[in-house]
């Protein structure tokens, strides 16, 4: 059996081990980490699922202010172009529905392993492109990290953009590398269509794995002009849909969440907080368990193949990049470092390889898989003693009471599920609504007709008073809104 061969088995094996522990507690429902966040996607997919997919007109379940500051009566959800949500919703409905998958629970689980799926196929890219610079070992090593980084676990089941945008991200480079060294237009038609979809998702893929294009095309064409003339027109074709896209929502204000403070709204930006937030705790501690910061740092530092040149470091430069520009975002929200996972996974494969090739005259064989192999248990131990409180469901009162309520009230109920502004409890409902209280005079004249509640407030207890409970245990109440004194 050639090595090929046994390489692209050891591939399947990984890919196939990355899957199975992803599955875990892929049936729990959608309460856990960052819950509002996914449950702001499935909600879209939901709602193409019941009324039908309109790419154009993604709604979902918040009927609030909270996102845009205007009011959203409609439920307009106006921010990635929600092709997977419509490729989700497909699936679902050609399998009967929701009532035929088992309700949201299946779109859930649905959601959770498209995603996975996605996640898998970046690992066989990651592998494909670390190969084309580092050859196979090193190729297999940067594959192994991905898969099994807690960190990329977790995120790469979750119900977000992330785990499809790491894929078409990598798959965009993988067709312009392909171009670059082949000049095959078959990659570049790959290429610039993974491009546009990474896009369409979050643009930020541009500047992280961006400018390790440019830098290879500089080495590659030079002055080239007929080559380069294919890139700009690469380029072009791909920010088209997005600029298209980016106007149409315009017409849509109340779906637009607020976003110019993900770029530096609190002025953290090379505060000492957004380094120790970022490098230590995110990077250090989330991510690499400790232990992996010496074989991330090994290699970066060790001397580059003379194929891969600078290539893997402007995807370093631009990670950084990324952190720098979309300063507070990434501080608020660490999900917003699962696009750097494949970047992490590439130093750090880099940094094993080192061990286990360093020249015996230089340091002790068994010394140096001895280190290897302490060091990565402990960065994968220690990782996911931090990450796996991620699937916990802090609340499940919220599951409990959005059960119940979805039993009872009619499909066309308007609801106020306060939780904070946290959108997680009017998922659970089923139902379009408010996930704030207060002002409920003002909600009834804008439609809500039902209130349920799992924290017995001052709001609660007086709405208790003056309006009918359809059903109060000890965890939750569901009151009447159309029957007050």
């Amino acid at each position: 059996m050639g090595k090929k061969i046994k390489y692209y088995l050891l591939l399947s094996a990984i890919i196939l081990l990355g899957f199975v522990v992803r599955l875990y507690r892929i049936d729990f429902p959608l309460a856990d980490w960052h819950s509002w966040r996914q449950v702001d996607t499935a909600g879209v997919t939901r709602e193409f699922v019941k009324n039908g997919i309109d790419l154009l007109h993604p709604k979902y379940m918040d009927l609030s202010s909270i996102p845009s500051g205007k009011d959203n009566p409609f439920g307009w959800r106006m921010v990635e172009l929600p092709f997977i949500n419509g490729l989700v919703a497909a699936i679902i409905q050609s399998l009967g529905g929701l009532n035929a998958v088992g309700g949201l629970e299946g779109l859930v689980k649905i959601e959770r392993l498209t995603s996975i799926i996605f996640s898998l196929g970046s690992i066989w890219l990651l592998y494909l492109i670390v190969n084309k610079f580092n050859g196979r070992q090193t190729a297999i090593l940067a594959a192994a990290v991905l898969t099994f980084l807690p960190f990329n676990i977790y995120y790469s089941r979750t119900v977000l953009p992330e785990p499809k945008l790491m894929f078409f991200s990598l798959l965009a480079s993988w067709g312009m590398i392909g171009f670059i060294f082949e000049g095959r237009l078959l990659m570049w038609f790959v290429g610039v269509t993974a491009s546009i979809g990474a896009v369409l998702l979050k643009p930020v893929w541009l500047f992280i794995y961006g400018p390790a294009l440019f830098y290879l095309s500089i080495v590659k064409f030079q002055f080239n002009l007929r080559k380069w003339w294919w890139l700009f027109t690469a380029a072009i074709i791909t920010f088209l849909p997005f600029i298209l896209w980016r106007l149409w929502i315009q017409q849509f204000p109340e779906g637009i969440p607020a976003s110019a403070w993900l770029f530096n709204g609190d002025g953290i930006r090379f505060r000492p907080a957004w380094f120790r937030w970022l490098f230590m705790d995110r990077l250090g501690r989330l991510i690499l368990g400790y232990w992996g910061l010496f074989l991330f740092g090994l290699g970066w530092i060790v001397k580059h193949s003379k194929k891969e040149g600078w290539f893997f470091d402007w995807w370093g430069f631009g990670s950084l990049a990324y952190l720098i520009i979309i300063a507070t975002g990434n501080i608020r929200h660490d999900y917003y470092q699962s696009i750097l996972a494949p970047v992490v996974a590439v130093f750090v494969a880099k940094g094993m390889y080192f061990l286990i090739s360093i020249p015996k005259e230089y340091f002790s064989k068994s010394a140096s898989y001895g280190f290897l192999a302490i060091g990565t248990v402990f960065m994968l131990g220690f990782s996911w003693f931090q990450i796996r409180d991620y699937f916990n469901i802090n609340h499940p009162e919220i599951i409990e009471a959005g059960l119940a309520a979805d039993k009872i009230l009619p499909a066309d109920a308007r609801i106020v599920a306060p939780y904070g502004g946290d959108t997680a409890f009017l998922f659970q409902v089923n139902r379009l609504g408010w996930p704030l209280g207060g002002a409920i005079d003002d909600k009834i004249s804008k439609g809500a007709t039902h209130y349920i509640s799992v924290n017995f407030d001052e709001e609660t207890n007086g709405l208790m008073d003056k309006c009918q409970s359809l059903l109060k245990t000890d965890k939750y109440v569901i009151i009447d809104l159309k029957a007050c004194k």
